[in-house]
């Protein structure tokens, strides 16, 4: 165990911390790789329809929608360090498993679809457990230090990943670019052997049922104002960018003719922007507020995304690539500093199954945002679908701008509750 002056001072002083820091980093560049490759094995090896496309991002996310809130319980009750390395190595064999097919002449549509919906279901884990393990291991204080440390990570993942991603596919063909990811996952799983074994989770109450458990971190969020504003603010951010990524490969490479290195670049640098966001979280909580900084930053930046529609050859390329980067900079500072919100919001009892639900809200909002997505690209053409997730993402602040969460300035103090299912019957 770590003293707390030790937990308080920096993340960076924490051991664990810094192996979990590193573990994560292996992961998002599996992630930020398959992201660019798989959808462009769809494209270009299979030759998928925007429905096919749009489909196959839906099933990436839909887990968060069948076991996203069980998660939660699970996760509270069981140790983090084995969920992470499950989750890892899970991931590894899958995205094994498309360059193997395609070698052997063997690939389909429903092998895709296989593949990405198992992933995602062992996402679920990785995201929930990782998000719940972080307060554990740094002191709250430490938090918004932890979360930005984290975000920044992710930054650089999109633009390192997502560009090495396009780079892979150009050089070595997308199914092979694939393998690659995989490799990220597996040395994640390495990597996390190598945290200390965690203390055992608290047992539930023998009465206690995983409905009520689930109900319990349910209404912990939606029954707050804050919590609340926040999850809908999430929830229309990813809805309008998944509806916006979606269609970005079919435009790139069908409308546009341009590469896939162009594509990895032009998603590089939303992740530049998510990176600048992240960093700059700190600063503005420190001189507006953290509420302030969440509104003021989202009314100024939002209507912003109306621009990244626009985008097309020569200077339109331009104008809507710096409208994504101004886009994915408010991102990073909501999931700086609202991530920070809800961890301090949340007591430790609680924090798997909050997560959990935050999780299956945000995660659900992209699946139906792919689905969606999908649809309009058949129905009314690639265009109309940018502008449908660009007029979404030009509003997503409204939630949290209209809400308490706006004049709040420093972070709360932890709150304390008492779980339902231990409490003393009167």
């Amino acid at each position: 165990m770590h003293t707390p002056t030790e937990r308080a001072a920096s993340p960076w002083r924490v051991r664990d911390f810094r192996v979990l820091f590193s573990a994560t980093a292996l992961s998002q560049l599996g992630t930020n790789v398959s992201y660019v490759a798989v959808p462009l094995v769809a494209v270009t090896a299979l030759d998928a329809s925007p429905g096919q496309v749009g489909a196959l991002a839906a099933l990436s996310t839909v887990a968060f929608l069948f076991i996203g809130l069980p998660a939660g319980v699970w996760v509270d009750r069981t140790r983090h360090s084995r969920i992470l390395i499950g989750a890892d190595l899970g991931r590894a064999v899958l995205f094994s498993s498309v360059p193997v097919a395609w070698w052997s002449d063997a690939l389909t549509l429903a092998h895709l679809y296989a593949v990405v919906l198992l992933n995602g279901c062992a996402t679920v884990f990785f995201d929930v457990g990782s998000q719940s393990v972080l307060p554990r291991l740094v002191d709250r204080a430490a938090l918004v230090r932890a979360n930005t440390a984290v975000v920044s990570l992710m930054a650089v993942g999109n633009i390192a990943g997502r560009g090495a991603g396009g780079g892979l596919v150009q050089l070595l063909t997308a199914p092979v670019a694939v393998l690659c990811a995989a490799g990220g996952y597996l040395a994640s799983a390495l990597q996390l052997c190598a945290l200390r074994p965690d203390d055992d989770p608290p047992r539930p109450a023998p009465e206690s049922r995983l409905g009520a458990q689930i109900a319990e971190g349910v209404r912990h969020v939606l029954g707050d104002r804050e919590l609340r504003a926040l999850a809908l603010t999430a929830a229309l951010s990813n809805f309008g960018s998944q509806i916006v990524t979606t269609m970005l490969p079919i435009l790139f490479v069908r409308e546009l003719h341009l590469s896939a290195g162009a594509l990895g670049l032009f998603w590089g640098a939303g992740g530049l922007g998510l990176l600048l966001g992240a960093w700059c979280a700190r600063p503005l909580a420190g001189r507006l507020g953290h509420g302030r900084a969440l509104g003021l930053t989202g009314l100024v930046l939002a209507p912003a995304a109306l621009l990244v529609p626009l985008i097309g050859r020569g200077p339109w390329l331009w104008i809507a690539g710096a409208a994504w980067v101004l886009t994915l900079f408010k991102t990073g500072v909501d999931n700086v500093l609202g991530v920070s919100l809800r961890q301090r919001m949340t007591p430790d009892a609680l924090l798997g199954r909050m997560n959990a639900t935050f999780r299956f809200i945000l995660t659900g909002a992209l699946a139906v945002g792919a689905a969606v997505s999908g649809l309009i690209g058949e129905l009314a053409g690639v265009r109309a679908a940018l502008w449908v997730g660009g007029a979404l993402l030009a509003v997503n602040f409204l939630p949290v701008f209209l809400s308490p969460v706006r004049a709040r300035r420093e972070l709360p103090q932890q709150r304390v509750t008492v779980p339902i299912s231990r409490k003393v019957p009167r």
